[in-house]
């Protein structure tokens, strides 16, 4: 497919005045393509040659003014239009198109529960043209007028309110002006609830078969709503600009949410069918937050070029943790993205293919889609976290307001963005653009304490290039605690480079630079701070205190300099104590996943098995009282995880029930079930009762994620040829199956498929396009065989085999992280 390029975008938005799209779909046509009949009116500043973009099944007719066009002229994704001349022009093209199981595009989901069909569009970066004929880019916005004709009995959502005319066919109101990337329609027999918010009409939509699981929560989703809609009228002074507010819950959804105006599509796994924490269910209002604030920052005003996406995503991000945080019961948010959606930007920021906040080089839509990453979101909400810091959120604000003045409806730059905010501050928000959003890399802060007649000094080596505003805490033991728990003294507001080394008065037990996190920088400890927290980390009162200390002890390993076993031993002194869910989970995952599974050796990995065992063990003990519900949940959950011996999983599994709670509701039962397969202890009948008693969609993954686990030989192959030798797995269908196969018990078994990986994974990336390929590299790559051979082989292939962009991107990634786990282990053993 030919990516469109900086420069032809920047050409064609000089030529072109895109007015309005009309649009009609036929969903009645079959289950593997449908209709599609687009009239796009526009205008020619100039005569001149250039193209409209769409990926048909089938071209049948295109006609420019009345012309003809010969369907035959379509070159890949584009359609010549020549010879134009300045002017008025009405294009009409007619297709069929193709519907899509990997989540881009149009697609098409068959619900195994009760046998109903849901349709939906993600038209993100470039796959508005797998649906209608489109000038596809973000700063040729138009008006969309769309008409759907559905099978009976569905209802259509699309970004304005519809309405039904009668025999199916359905008519959107049209929408202002907006992207075509961010156009939406779902189709199909949604379970809905709608209410009214400050006179709009808003509703919550999902699969008929998820009805009762969206009803029990519906009350909460929608207090989250109106709650943050509320919020986001007292930051911004442009109310929210469309006509409707609804909120579809759709299956095999790639992303976490997409913010289509007026229609905003989430991951239908937010629907909760079995028991979660109350840290997942902040994780929803955030998401429900940051996919509000699009509504300005985003569609509102949108990026011209897809080197601005930072100002998509960074925004939305920040007022999604923010404004959660103000505006609903979930107060934690911060302690969340700091223990894991931080870690995500830090990771990403210290890899070869990291790329500043605001990149200049973005060439073309292939290279843009590598950006939606952890430094466009974690990273970039950080920064704008610390410009928050530095410039006062009133003024923020006002930079943000007067943004939104000037470019609603339109598009905007980085130099836009910037020159609104300085408009609001005397300081030079330029240079600090320049620092923060135009570099890359992680900084690192190491304090130094010195002391002389019992007064203390700070001085604090920077290693990096940005200013930091961050606060010192300093913390004394509590004499009259036995167990060591910490009280803050005070914090110290300091910027970094530093005029003069800060007084800090009496030695303290711990000094934590960037308490409160209100910065982006890794941080390390003084001796005697080291020391503190190895005795008394979980005697810290704030869990947001406690995430940075985490986080500093996260990035101390994988720096290679903490060892992964006193990382382990660290979380199995202090883990039983913790409180807060986020903190729990972000350091069992990291413990689980990368210091057991990766970090530590063969040899050693039994050990730390057993030492997770005991710790989610320990978990469980304190939890009987039944005050910690969620608390006992991740315990549960890990402790299947990392179950070295079947006996005890398997018996919960018989009796439906961890003793003392919880039941095994449909996700637990799979997790013991997955877990049971990996160990030898389940086989396909098991399988295969276990997927006739949860016949959904999830009980489908599971199914398919616990045969491609079983130690056979036979399964091996069979999981290998599903996802590798065919195209007919749906994007989840593929992940759950990636996500199965590959196991650390099993390395001799399935050895002889890592020199396979490379070929294959090639191989079907450019078959099956961007989706399967980010799955692919995330899902499917041999992450748990940590040698040199597969490194060896993983460069090869990227120098030899000429993967697809997405690929290459994520094997880069993959060969870093395992290059990493490399030294680590090499440093651990030397």
């Amino acid at each position: 497919m030919s990516v469109l390029t900086r420069d032809e975008a920047q050409t064609r938005a000089q030529l072109l005045d895109v007015h309005r799209y009309t649009i009609e779909l036929d969903l009645t046509t079959g289950d593997e393509t449908f209709e599609s009949r687009t009239v796009i009116r526009f205008t020619a500043r100039t005569g001149a040659d250039t193209f409209v973009e769409l990926k048909p099944a089938e071209l049948r007719s295109a006609v420019l003014d009345g012309e003809t066009l010969d369907p035959q002229t379509l070159d890949d994704n584009r359609l010549p239009l020549k010879n134009l001349a300045a002017g008025e022009h009405e294009l009409r093209i007619t297709a069929s198109m193709r519907y899509s199981r990997t989540g881009e595009g149009m697609h098409r989901f068959t619900d195994p529960a009760d046998g109903e069909t849901y349709l939906y569009t993600q038209m993100f970066m470039d796959d508005v043209q797998r649906v209608f004929a489109a000038f596809d880019q973000p700063d040729l916005k138009a008006v969309f007028d769309l008409s759907v004709k559905a099978p009976a009995g569905w209802t259509v959502l699309a970004n304005g309110v519809t309405e039904h005319l009668g025999e199916g066919r359905w008519r959107a109101a049209a929408t202002p002006p907006i992207s075509t990337y961010l156009v939406a329609v779902a189709a199909g027999p949604w379970h809905s609830v709608r209410t009214e918010h400050r006179d709009l009409p808003f509703g919550i939509h999902c699969r008929r078969s998820l009805a009762p699981h969206l009803d029990a929560d519906a009350d909460e989703i929608l207090d989250v709503t109106r709650a943050c809609f509320d919020r986001y009228h007292e930051k911004f002074a442009e109310p929210y600009p469309f006509d409707s507010y609804d909120q579809a819950f759709v299956p095999e959804f790639n992303a976490g949410a997409m913010e289509n105006p007026g229609l905003v599509t989430f991951r239908d796994e937010f629907v909760y069918r079995s028991a979660v924490t109350d840290t997942e269910r902040q994780t929803r209002a955030m998401v429900i937050a940051h996919e509000m604030a699009h509504m300005w920052f985003g569609d509102l005003v949108t990026l011209r070029w897809w080197d601005d996406i930072w100002l998509n995503e960074s925004f939305a991000e920040y007022m999604g943790y923010q404004t959660t945080a103000e505006a609903t019961r979930f107060t934690g948010t911060w302690t969340e993205f700091g223990v894991v959606r931080k870690a995500w930007g830090y990771d990403a920021d210290q890899r070869p293919s990291t790329h500043p906040v605001a990149p200049e080089d973005v060439a073309d839509t292939a290279s843009a889609l590598l950006n939606f990453d952890g430094i466009s979101y974690a990273k970039g909400a950080s920064a704008l976290r610390q410009l928050v810091t530095w410039l006062g959120e009133k003024d923020f604000l006002a930079g943000i307001n007067t943004h939104f003045a000037r470019h609603k409806f339109a598009n905007a730059t980085l130099a836009d963005f910037i020159d609104s905010l300085a408009s609001a501050t005397r300081r030079d928000v330029h240079a600090w653009a320049d620092a923060w959003l135009r570099t890359t890399g992680v900084d690192t802060l190491t304090p130094t304490v010195t002391t002389e007649a019992g007064t203390c000094t700070l001085t604090v080596e920077h290693t990096g290039s940005r200013p930091h505003r961050i606060a010192v805490g300093l913390y004394d033991h509590d004499l009259s605690d036995d167990e060591g728990r910490l009280t803050l003294r005070e914090r110290v507001d300091i910027d970094v480079p530093q005029s003069a080394p800060q007084p800090i008065g009496k030695p303290p037990a711990l000094l934590l630079l960037n308490d409160g996190d209100l910065t982006y920088t890794k941080v390390r400890f003084d001796a005697a701070s080291a020391e503190s927290v190895g005795t008394s980390l979980s005697r810290l009162p704030d869990p947001l205190t406690r995430a940075v200390v985490w986080n500093a002890l996260r990035d101390a390993v994988r720096d290679g300099e903490l060892a992964p076993g006193a990382y382990l031993e660290t979380a199995r002194v202090h883990l039983p104590r913790e409180t807060d869910l986020a903190l729990a989970q972000g350091v069992l995952a990291f413990a689980s996943a990368q210091i057991t599974d990766r970090y530590l050796t063969p040899e050693e990995r039994p050990a730390a098995l057993a030492t997770l065992s005991s710790l989610c063990r320990d978990l469980i003990r304190r939890t009987e009282d039944g005050d910690h519900p969620g608390l006992r949940l991740i315990a549960v959950r890990h402790f299947i995880d990392v179950a070295a011996h079947p006996d005890t999983i398997a018996a919960w599994l018989a009796d439906g029930t961890v003793p003392g709670g919880p039941e095994l509701d449909p996700d637990l039962r799979w997790r013991v079930l997955a877990r049971l397969a990996v160990l030898g202890a389940a086989d396909e009948a098991a399988i295969a009762a276990e997927q006739e008693r949860d016949p959904s969609a999830n009980g489908r993954e599971g199914a398919a994620r616990c045969r491609a686990a079983l130690p056979d030989e036979e399964a091996k192959r069979a999981a290998w040829a599903a996802m590798f030798d065919g195209d007919d797995l749906s994007n989840y269908l593929f992940t759950a199956t990636a996500q199965g196969f590959w196991q650390p018990e099993q390395a001799d078994l399935v050895r002889q498929y890592v020199p396979r990986f490379y070929d294959d994974a090639v191989a079907v990336a450019a078959r099956r396009g961007p989706a399967i390929a980010d799955a692919v590299g995330r899902w499917a790559f041999p992450a748990y065989a940590v040698d040199a051979e597969n490194l060896t082989l993983g460069e090869a292939c990227l120098r030899e085999a000429d993967p697809t962009p997405s690929l290459r991107r994520k094997l880069a990634d993959q060969l870093d992280d395992l290059r990493r786990a490399l030294q680590v282990r090499e440093g651990t053993t030397a």
